[in-house]
C-alpha cells in the first residue's frame, strides 16, 4: 500500500530554521524512520545548501514534491522551477488560492485560467502541479462549490495533494474524495483531527478521522506517495512525527 512516506517541513518549521538546526532536524528525521521530505520552504538555505543536507541524511524530495506560495508562482516561475531542479523535486504543489483570488466567482475564474498557464509552462519544461486543499475550497460561491470548480476546470493534466484533515474540516467525505479524485491524486496527506473546543491537529492515530476507511480508498485508488503533516503541536514536533510514523507503519503496510 504505501512505497513512499515523507514528512512535511512546515511541521517542523520552527525547529529547523539555519543549517545547523536543518541538518540536525533531518538527522532525526532519517532516524524516526522517513526517508522522504516535502519542503514548503527552504528553511532560511539556498535550494542547492538544503539539498546537500538532506542527500546528507540519506532523505529526498523526488517522491512527494513541494508545497509552494501561489505569489512564487506569479511573481518568479523561472526561479520556482529552478529551485526545485536543484531539490530535485518534480512535482510543484500550490499551497493555496488566497482570500483575493477566491472572493467572488470571477476571481477564481482567473486564479483556475492563470492555474493552468502556469501547468502548461511548468509542463514545458518537464515538471508537473498539483493543487493542495484546505477547508474553504468546500464553500460554494456564487452558487457553486469551489472544489468541484477545481476539479472540473484545472486541466486534467492537474493533480491533487489532497489534505484529510482539511477535507472533515470543510465537512466533505474523505473517503468519498479520494474515489472521486483516483488518478489524480499525486499525494495524499496524512493529518488526524481531535475535537477540544473546536477542531484542532493530533498525531495520525490519536485522533477521530477514520483512518483504516482512509488507507482503505486510498489502496483502492492506488495512492503510493503519501505526506504526515501536523500545522501544530502540542509539545516537541519531532515526538509528533515520531508517533505517527509509528502508528502508520504499524497499521498499514
Amino acid at each position: 500500500m504505501i512505497e513512499n512516506l515523507g514528512i512535511q517541513i512546515y511541521t517542523l518549521r520552527n525547529e529547523m530554521t539555519d543549517e545547523e538546526s536543518v541538518r540536525e532536524g533531518f538527522r532525526k528525521i532519517k532516524e524516526i524512520g522517513y526517508n522522504h521530505i516535502q519542503p514548503a520552504s527552504m528553511c532560511n538555505l539556498t535550494p542547492e545548501k538544503f539539498a546537500s543536507l538532506a542527500k546528507e541524511a540519506g532523505l529526498t524530495a523526488a517522491k512527494c514534491g513541494t508545497i509552494s506560495a501561489w505569489s512564487q508562482i506569479l511573481g518568479d516561475p523561472e526561479a520556482l522551477l529552478a529551485t526545485h531542479t536543484a531539490i530535485g523535486a518534480k512535482n510543484i504543489g500550490i499551497g493555496y488560492m488566497p482570500p483575493e483570488w477566491r472572493d467572488c466567482p470571477e476571481n477564481i475564474t482567473k486564479f483556475i485560467a492563470k492555474a493552468n498557464e502556469f501547468a502548461e509552462y511548468a509542463a514545458s519544461k518537464g515538471f508537473t502541479v498539483g493543487y493542495h486543499n484546505h477547508s474553504f475550497e468546500f464553500r460554494k460561491i456564487g452558487g457553486v462549490r469551489l472544489m468541484d470548480r477545481l476539479v472540473n476546470e484545472l486541466d486534467e493534466s492537474f493533480n491533487f495533494i489532497l489534505d484529510t484533515y482539511w477535507v472533515q474540516h470543510g465537512g466533505g467525505d474523505v473517503r468519498y474524495w479520494i474515489k472521486k479524485l483516483a488518478g489524480r491524486i499525486e499525494v495524499l496527506h496524512l493529518k488526524d483531527m481531535e475535537m477540544e473546543d473546536t477542531q484542532t491537529f493530533c498525531e495520525v492515530g490519536n485522533g477521530n478521522l477514520n483512518f483504516e476507511g482512509i488507507m482503505e480508498e486510498a489502496d483502492k485508488a492506488g495512492i503510493k506517495t503519501y505526506v504526515v503533516e501536523q500545522d501544530t503541536c502540542k509539545g516537541d514536533p519531532f515526538e509528533s512525527i515520531r508517533m505517527s510514523y509509528e502508528y502508520i507503519t504499524k497499521n498499514f503496510k
